[in-house]
């Protein structure tokens, strides 16, 4: 179980370096990543906020990385488009986040595995679930398939996925902080508190049990 951005080929994008990718796809976030590949976090989850000012919002600013980065820095509730890819080792089959996921939604598996809730939504298109069984929280691919496929799993196991999950994006935001203090050290402070915001991160050094 990972977190994943959804990423495509940035074009024209000069403000700091970024790598390239395929036209779509999923980079996953932690604390290994390139210094390139961070920019191109940075820069995908910037880019989606990117909404012109509204609702008593500060105006853009004129240069071009405080008008990129205004959205970011100043909208409330933000969005990471993507979320957790779920891959079954032995069988290969994998979930991917639906359209409209965002990371900034991962804890709500917790809601799945805790019995908060039945079942949660993933996003759409496909229409991947998660839904609890008891002692198992099942996995599905894509809802609207009658043949879809699904993992299975028992919540102790999910549990010990969603904590790595965790780490994962707790070291990725410490990684993206000090991306931020070498590429755009003018804004890194409130950058690192944007995009902890986006993830949905703890403070670090704190884990839920």
């Amino acid at each position: 179980m990972q977190p994943v951005l959804e990423v495509y080929r940035p074009e024209d994008f000069t403000l700091w370096p970024v790598a390239g990718s395929e036209p779509f796809g999923y980079l996953p976030l932690s604390g290994t990543l390139l210094p390139i590949e961070v920019g191109t976090a940075v820069m995908r989850i910037a880019e989606a906020n990117d909404i012109d000012p509204e609702d008593g919002r500060p105006p853009r600013p004129a240069d071009p990385l405080g008008a990129f980065l205004h959205g970011l820095l100043t909208m409330e509730p933000l969005f990471a488009p993507g979320g957790l890819r779920v891959i079954d080792t032995a069988t290969g089959i994998t979930l991917l986040p639906g359209c409209c996921s965002g990371i900034e939604d991962w804890r709500e598996w917790w809601s799945v595995v805790d019995g908060r809730a039945s079942s949660g939504f993933l996003g759409h298109d496909p229409d991947p679930c998660a839904e609890r069984h008891g002692d198992v929280v099942r996995m599905i691919v894509d809802v609207e398939r009658d043949d879809s496929p699904m993992i299975e799993l028992p919540t102790a196991d999910l549990r010990r996925l969603l904590a790595g999950v965790e780490r994962d994006l707790i070291a990725f935001h410490r990684l993206a902080a000090s991306w931020a203090e070498r590429y755009v050290p003018d804004r890194a402070a409130p950058l690192a508190a944007a995009l902890g915001r986006a993830l949905d991160v703890l403070p670090e050094g704190s884990q839920r049990v």
